[in-house]
């Protein structure tokens, strides 16, 4: 351990190099061409430090990215995304920055950190020269912001093949690993009303906006903090012009649940709505998206390997749940062991603040190279 400590230390600038070449490239997910540029800057570093890749091309979304090393017949599988949620343009509105004990810039902490990490357990390993009983397969993907619509197959086809699966999401704040995650739901619903002139004609129509606010309300309260459940109207838009009765009107809804059946519960109860207002029409799209990741035996006993990992490293860690939704929802509902959070240590993912705290970047890596060291033996 206090070679690989040391390795780090010996190779931070290269690290903080790698990271600001990476934040400082935009990769909304929207853009495919961005996406790609940076999947092809991952995908020439790896094959500069001479290990298997192979790029999984896309048409809508930006390719995937997958990294093998080592050859053993069992694998370990590791999850990276490379999308974040930053518009074009970006990284030149506000670049990598260190501010004392921090590092700032769009995605460096969702997740451009932990990307730099599981490139440098590759780079410690090759330059090693170290072998083990699994392979290990890194998997970029470029759609995990919006629910990973053309990677959740592979990443399930390469979970289905693995012993465990470890995933560089950053730390929950203040640092602690992830057994647990939320169930994500988005749906879309669309109201149709009928229009007329707001003052000559106000009754003969039907507002589809004023039915949109009574769903609205309905909606918000099946919010329920007890049991962990979150139903939140996040964007609304409807009608055309001030003196016109709204004919149309929009809802995009965001569901949080901690278990299936709960999630199952409010999504069959957002399919079902019915209008308030006598003829007008309602339509709802949309599923859970990703199933709740559940803290099983499986998963605590690999927090405990980690654990003891850190233990003997120097530092303590715990683990929590997540009210946010990552990949290892998908693998984890395969009932395959999976850790998440093993990403940078910092706050503020999706906001302007986000950053990652520097001290903690050799401790978060090297028990990444050491877990994956433990799991291969």
């Amino acid at each position: 351990m206090r070679n690989l400590t040391g390795y780090l230390e010996k190779n931070m600038d290269e690290f903080l190099s790698l990271l600001r070449t990476l934040v400082n490239m935009d990769s909304p997910t929207t853009e495919k061409s961005a996406t790609d540029i940076f999947g092809n800057y991952l995908n020439n570093y790896c094959n500069n430090l001479g290990v298997y890749s192979e790029v999984i091309k896309q048409d809508t979304y930006g390719n995937h990215l997958k990294v093998v090393y080592g050859d053993g017949e069992e694998q370990i599988l590791v999850l990276c995304h490379m999308d974040t949620v930053w518009p074009m343009g970006e990284s030149n509105r506000r670049p990598f920055k260190i501010v004392g004990d921090k590092a700032y810039g769009p995605g460096v902490f969702d997740m451009k950190t932990g990307i730099v990490q599981s490139i440098f357990a590759i780079k410690y390993f090759k330059e090693n020269n170290r072998r083990f009983n699994k392979k290990f397969v890194f998997l970029y993907n470029s759609d995990e912001e919006v629910g990973s619509p053309s990677s959740r197959s592979i990443i399930e086809k390469e979970a289905l093949k693995s012993q465990q699966v470890l995933v560089l999401e950053p730390a929950e704040p203040p640092g602690n690993l992830k057994t647990a995650r939320k169930g994500v739901g988005m749906f879309e619903i669309e109201v149709t009303g009928r229009a007329s002139h707001a003052g000559a004609a106000h009754q003969q129509g039907l507002s589809a906006i004023k039915e949109l606010a009574l769903q609205i309300l309905h909606l918000e309260s099946m919010t329920n903090y007890a049991l962990g459940t979150t139903v939140n109207v996040g964007v609304i838009s409807g009608g055309t012009r001030r003196n016109v009765v709204p004919a149309e009107a929009k809802a995009l809804v965001d569901i949080r649940a901690i278990n299936v059946e709960e999630a199952i519960k409010v999504e069959k109860e957002i399919l079902s709505l019915k209008p308030f207002t006598t003829g007008i029409n309602i339509s709802v799209s949309g599923s859970i998206n990703r199933p709740p990741m559940v803290k099983t035996e499986k998963i605590t006993e690999l927090f405990l390997k980690a654990k003891n990992i850190a233990s003997e490293l120097g530092f303590d860690i715990k683990d929590d749940l997540s009210g946010g939704g990552s990949d290892g929802n998908f693998t984890a509902n395969l009932n395959i062991p999976t850790l998440d959070g093993l990403g940078g240590v910092g706050d503020g993912a999706h906001s302007e603040n986000e950053y990652i705290e520097l001290k903690e970047i050799s401790n978060r890596t090297a028990l990444f190279i050491q877990l994956l060291e433990m799991l291969s033996n």
